[in-house]
């Protein structure tokens, strides 16, 4: 209960302070700040700074005016200046080694001269044709026929599962 009753006053030391706050809100206010060390400590610390800024932002505090008078004579120059100077040459831009660019680069051809071979060479890239299995179930309520063969029908295996010479 502390800790929210501390998070509620510290957002109202300000008004606090001023004096805006009214009624119950300045009385609780007033009787946790009496009490909370923490909350008195940023009390002060706000008394402070306020403090500072009304002694450096009064009126009678010495702040010049900034002094713009040179400020528009030295643009003209600037410019006059620049129109004055001539370029010494212009040289072409050099072509200097950038790994990261040539490294960069040779990625970028390799990625696309791999989707390229695999979009016009599917078989170039491609695995060899799975084994497709089949199943069939026999006369024998106990018994299963598990074919396994390639798209070549290269090779052709049969398994009969199920089916034991004890039981005849």
């Amino acid at each position: 209960m502390i800790v929210l009753t501390c998070f509620r006053t510290r957002r109202r030391i300000g008004a606090y302070l001023d004096g805006a706050l009214e009624g119950g809100a300045a009385r609780s206010a007033a009787r946790h700040l009496s009490g909370c060390v923490t909350c008195q400590r940023e009390a002060e610390a706000l008394r402070r700074v306020r403090a500072l800024f009304q002694r450096n932002l009064s009126p009678s505090s010495s702040l010049a005016a900034p002094d713009w008078s040179g400020f528009w004579p030295g643009i003209v120059r600037g410019i006059e200046d620049g129109r004055r100077r001539q370029p010494l040459h212009v040289t072409a831009p050099r072509w200097r080694w950038r790994p990261r660019w040539v490294l960069g680069s040779a990625m970028a051809v390799a990625g696309l001269l791999s989707l390229t071979l695999w979009q016009t060479m599917p078989g170039l890239f491609t695995p060899d044709p799975p084994v497709v299995v089949s199943s069939a179930h026999t006369e024998d309520p106990r018994g299963t026929v598990m074919v396994y063969s390639t798209h070549e029908k290269d090779v052709t295996v049969v398994w009969v599962l199920g089916l034991d010479d004890s039981s005849d």
